[in-house]
Parts: structure tokens; C-alpha cells; sequence
């Protein structure tokens, strides 16, 4: 099972000191700027020309795009370039240019005279919608890593695969290693068994002759049959369980969770000397979910 690793953070970098600034040294009012050998010497270009400022490192061009695409984003309905040019503070011919350039791009798209956002910059908040949810679900997994002390994964079913797509764990609480593809070994394991739980009969075995079932530990179910008649058997709201199944050593609970038409999965795991622990903490973990599920609801979607 992949970790999702977290990058230390970095330093902050020293404040830069400016010449003229509050921290420059000042030349006392009595002593000469220059000495008639340096008045030459100041005149003769630098061997090494000085960092440009920040300003002079900014692209226009860029900055007048991005005023017209915030400017076309606060109109619901569209604006004519003459107005998009007044909000942006730019020359009707300017504008006229960037617009056009933003629409070849597909970053905006023209109807009847007014510009609207275009596939391309919805591409873009889609994707930054995305991340923040992807973040969301990260940073309560990462409590409930630290309020339980075991590892937490989240997965769902989409498109007939097996997706885990978060994981949090930490030195003392190290995920399970994804020594076989998880997404082949649903059978095996409990984020799998729960997923496929909340298929119907027809999915389940689309996914089963898709990825048959085969036995990877001495511990795994044996057939097709057998774990159909077990996920048969499994309550609708009740922690799936297994023991060894997937990885000698370890034993997994996932808890079901239901959010529209997505089926989703969290799931902990424990070593197996410590399966007295693992049910408990299920339990708490479900309580957990059940109190958060409206803020999480939206990020179960990612």
C-alpha cells in the first residue's frame, strides 16, 4: 500500500537588505561619498550587474491577462471587451489583444460580443477544487492517525478499479506495504472486501472476472464463490474485517461509508500481535466519521 510522504517544511528565507532600507548602514554627513580614484571607478559598468528588483522581473503581459480573466470571472453573465478593458485598467487595444489570445487558448470563449470563461480556465478551478478537497480528506486523516495511533487509508470504487487515494501513517504507525497491486487484490484485503460489499451482485462479479480471485497468503479466501457468499453476509454498516489475508503479519478493518452514489472506504491496520486493538479502534474511527461525514461528504467525491 503506497504512503503518501510529507515534505518537511523549509525555512524561511532571510529578509533581503536593502540599500536606503531600515537596516542599511548610513554614511556619516561629514565623510566624502567617493575619493577622487573611486569618482572614475563609479563610472565604469560593474563586473557583476545587480539583482534586478522584483518589480522589473514581472511579466506585463501576464499580469494584464490575469486582471481580464478575474475580471470575466466576476461576470456571471459575460462583458464586452470595452467593459472588461475599463475594470482591468487597460487600453481598449491592449485588451482587445489579450482577449483574443485568451480565447485562442481556450482559457476564455466569445458569444454575441461577451466573453466568458473558457474550458481551459474551468479545467483549472475544477483542478484547484480538487486539491483543496484532496486536502481536506488528507488533514482528517492525519488527526485521526494521531488521535487513534494506528495508520488510515481512504479508497473508493470508481470506474470498476480499486483507487486508494489517501494514506497517513507515521514512523510509529507504519501503513502496510503494497507488496501485491492493490487494485488486483481486492479479494484479499479489507479496503477491497469493503468496497466490493457495496456493489451490487453484477459489479462484484464484473470486478471478480475482471481480477479472479488467487491465494496470496495461506489466509486468503480460495474461490469466487466463497467471497461472494462472504460479502453476502457482510452488515451494511459494520466494519469489514481481515486477518493475514493480504499480508502476513497484519490485519485490516475498513468501515463503509456511504455518500451519494460513491462507494468509499477508511480502513486502519494494525500488526498482527496487536489484533485485540483493531475492532476498538474501528469503532472509534467509525464514531469519528460519523460526526464529520457532512464536511468530508464533498471531498468523499475526489
Amino acid at each position: 500500500m503506497a504512503t503518501v510522504d510529507t515534505a518537511p517544511a523549509e525555512s524561511p528565507a532571510p529578509p533581503v537588505q536593502r540599500s536606503g532600507g531600515p537596516t542599511a548602514s548610513r554614511v556619516p554627513p561629514t565623510q566624502p561619498l567617493t575619493t577622487p580614484g573611486e569618482t572614475r571607478a563609479a563610472l565604469l559598468p560593474p563586473a557583476h550587474p545587480p539583482a534586478e528588483s522584483n518589480s522589473t522581473t514581472l511579466i506585463g503581459s501576464v499580469q494584464r491577462a490575469m486582471r481580464l480573466l478575474e475580471a470575466v470571472a466576476s461576470r456571471e453573465h459575460g462583458a464586452p471587451a470595452k467593459q472588461l478593458a475599463r475594470e482591468a485598467g487597460l487600453a481598449l487595444p491592449t485588451a482587445y489583444h489579450l482577449l483574443r489570445t485568451l480565447a485562442h487558448e481556450g482559457y476564455l470563449r466569445r458569444d454575441k460580443g461577451l466573453f466568458f470563461l473558457g474550458e481551459s480556465a474551468e479545467r483549472l478551478s475544477s483542478s484547484g477544487a480538487q486539491q483543496k478537497r484532496r486536502s481536506t480528506m488528507s488533514d482528517a486523516l492525519a488527526h485521526w492517525r494521531d488521535e487513534i495511533g494506528v495508520p488510515v487509508y481512504y479508497a473508493n470504487y470508481r470506474d470498476g478499479e480499486i483507487d486508494v487515494i489517501c494514506v497517513a501513517d507515521s514512523p510509529a504507525a507504519p501503513a502496510v506495504e503494497e507488496w501485491a497491486d492493490f487494485r488486483e487484490t481486492g479479494h484479499a484485503h479489507a479496503i477491497g472486501q469493503c468496497l466490493l460489499s457495496q456493489l451490487d451482485d453484477k459489479a462484484r462479479r464484473d470486478h471478480l472476472d475482471r481480477y479472479p480471485v488467487q491465494s496470496i497468503t495461506p489466509y486468503t479466501v480460495r474461490d469466487n464463490d466463497s467471497l461472494l457468499r462472504r460479502l453476502e453476509r457482510t452488515g451494511r454498516m459494520e466494519p469489514v474485517v481481515e486477518r493475514q489475508e493480504y499480508a502476513l503479519g497484519a490485519v485490516c478493518a475498513a468501515i463503509p461509508i456511504t455518500a451519494g452514489s460513491t462507494a468509499a472506504t477508511m480502513a486502519i491496520s494494525l500488526p498482527s500481535h496487536q489484533a485485540d486493538r483493531l475492532l476498538p479502534a474501528a469503532r472509534r474511527l467509525q464514531s469519528e466519521i460519523g460526526r464529520m461525514l457532512g464536511t468530508l461528504a464533498i471531498s468523499i467525491s475526489i
